[in-house]
């Protein structure tokens, strides 16, 4: 078994046929990061207040990924529209005793609701990386309201067999519509998932 600091990053790859935009989690300038991907992105034939809108957008998806101590993170946008989704993977602290599929499953059984169905959906999972637990629910982003923003999102609790460390994968959107298709992409997403 080697040892957690001798990978030095995640890696994932992304689908190809997918409008994936990459944050630069260490940009020392991300005001102009943010300005200069959203042009590149949505181009020159949108007007000004749509590519400071992206870039605003943008800018929230990072640092809420600098927040959550993400290794790496990416948000998918169509062409010309807004982000749909976010992707990001975390390093979890979690003590020795407790990294097992079992712990991550007592964990996430008593994790705080509302949710909507029975609960999430959880699933133990074997990817090429090591054990998972796969969690898949829907919320409210407003827990008080009657109505409103719903999110979905599959996470995956991952134990790296060659590494003693945990990882959390989490692909998170607020298209239900988009559901079937982002479900199946969190799963080819953890499956992809490295330490170099």
């Amino acid at each position: 078994m080697t040892h957690p600091e001798e990978w030095r990053e995640c890696r994932v790859a992304l689908p190809a046929h997918h409008n994936w935009l990459i944050l630069d989690l260490v940009s020392e300038e991300p005001e102009a990061w943010a300005r200069a991907l959203a042009g590149q992105h949505l181009g020159d034939d949108v007007p000004e207040q749509w590519r400071e809108a992206f870039a605003t957008d943008l800018l929230w998806y990072w640092g809420a990924a600098l927040r959550q101590g993400a290794l790496c993170a990416a948000v998918l946008a169509p062409r010309e529209g807004p982000v749909v989704a976010s992707y990001t993977v975390r390093e979890l602290t979690v003590p020795a005793e407790s990294r097992t599929v079992a712990a991550f499953r007592a964990e996430a059984e008593r994790a705080p609701g509302p949710h909507f169905g029975e609960g999430p959906a959880l699933t133990e999972v074997e990817l090429p990386l090591g054990p998972a637990l796969r969690v898949h629910r829907q919320e409210p982003t407003d827990p008080e309201a009657d109505r409103g923003t719903v999110v979905e999102g599959i996470a995956h609790y991952v134990l790296p067999r060659r590494h003693s460390t945990a990882l959390e994968c989490r692909l998170l959107w607020t298209s239900l519509g988009l559901g079937a298709e982002l479900v199946e992409v969190a799963d080819e997403l953890a499956g992809s998932l490295r330490l170099v």
